[in-house]
């Protein structure tokens, strides 16, 4: 996987889930707030981050500079910008299965998914979210997911194959029909 230089990309941030923790200690409880971040520039670069601090904006702020520490490109076809097959991803006990759709179908996701599908750019997707509902869980699956996306021009180099025939567009010529047996002569 190549290091990617975020520097050049302009990252919009997407707050997934803010959560109020707190640590019982000897004089009482210790509140904090968790935030789960997404953050990408609409054209194939996503990545999430956590963050925990006492108020919510340091946690948010936290978070942004953990998810841009790990950016990372996916995949998206030129044609409809969807994804380029059907991958499913898993972690923990969610998983997040991806379909690719027509154009014009729009992103039909639910919420922690929705947030990494429109922050990675993809405009035309079908998602399933199964197991676990976890945001945490969720996000994670989905980028595992995204992850595990190959791109048809690299399977084409790989199995010595044109992209056509991977993608299954190549015409294909009709065979001629098997000729009829001959009718048994008594």
């Amino acid at each position: 996987m190549e290091k990617i230089d975020i520097q050049s990309l302009e990252l919009k941030d997407q707050v997934v889930s803010i959560n109020r923790v707190t640590k019982v200690v000897k004089g009482g409880k210790n509140l904090s707030f968790s935030a789960l971040v997404v953050v990408g520039d609409g054209h194939g670069h996503v990545g999430y981050g956590m963050g925990k601090a006492r108020e919510v904006s340091s946690a948010i702020k936290k978070g942004v500079e953990a998810a841009k520490k790990n950016v990372v490109r996916v995949p998206i076809t030129e044609k409809g910008a969807t994804i380029p097959h059907t991958v499913t991803g898993n972690f923990g006990s969610g998983s997040v299965l991806l379909k690719p759709a027509a154009e014009g179908t729009g992103v039909i996701a639910g919420g922690p998914v929705r947030a990494v599908i429109t922050a990675a750019g993809i405009q035309n997707i079908l998602t399933k979210s199964l197991g676990s509902t976890t945001a945490h869980n969720v996000v994670k699956a989905t980028v595992d997911a995204l992850l595990r996306l190959k791109e048809p021009e690299r399977v084409a180099r790989l199995r010595g194959k044109s992209v056509a025939e991977i993608l299954g567009t190549e015409e294909r010529k009709p065979e001629p029909p098997a000729p009829a047996p001959a009718p048994a002569q008594e």
